[in-house]
């Protein structure tokens, strides 16, 4: 397989995955071809290759950059802004999860807490106050286990990993 063959399929397979991360499609490869860049890209370079609108290309590497994942940079004698992708895939895995929990485990956590603010007092209410507290307990314990996970040094993870497949 020749590089760019290569390359095309992993920046597909990336986009493809980027759903299952909560993003979109044109996010995750924009990230994938900016990940795998030897050198920063400008705009112009990520519309060409990616075969996207300039408005999608800007609004896509704002995201990007919000989620920590791509940072800007600045060529000497060269008015364009140009772009390079996070290449440490520990602190991209970090970085997703960190911005996952924001968005999707603490909402569901605030909502699981104010469903047990009942204001009655009956067999069936105190159940269901029973059945929401268990369930926020157990969603703060596994998100506080995710946390720990993401705080964790790499080496220390990459060790876990390697003696729990022995």
């Amino acid at each position: 397989m020749k590089l760019d063959e290569a390359k095309i399929k992993f920046i597909q397979t990336w986009g493809a995955l980027g759903s299952n991360w909560g993003i979109s499609k044109t996010m995750a490869q924009v990230h994938a071809l900016l990940m795998i860049s030897k050198e920063p890209l400008c705009t112009e370079e990520i519309m060409e290759t990616l075969n996207i609108s300039r408005g999608n290309t800007n609004m896509t590497v704002r995201s990007l950059i919000d989620w920590g994942l791509v940072y800007r940079e600045v060529k000497v004698g060269d008015r364009r802004e140009f772009f390079r992708g996070e290449k440490d895939i520990y602190k991209v895995g970090k970085q997703i999860v960190k911005i996952r929990r924001e968005r999707e485990v603490q909402p569901v956590i605030n909502l699981l807490n104010s469903l047990q603010e009942i204001d009655e007092n009956n067999n069936e209410s105190e159940e269901f106050k029973k059945q929401m507290k268990e369930i926020a307990d157990f969603t703060k314990r596994s998100d506080e286990l995710v946390g720990k996970l993401v705080e964790a040094d790499e080496n220390w993870f990459g060790k876990m990993m390697i003696k729990l497949m022995k």
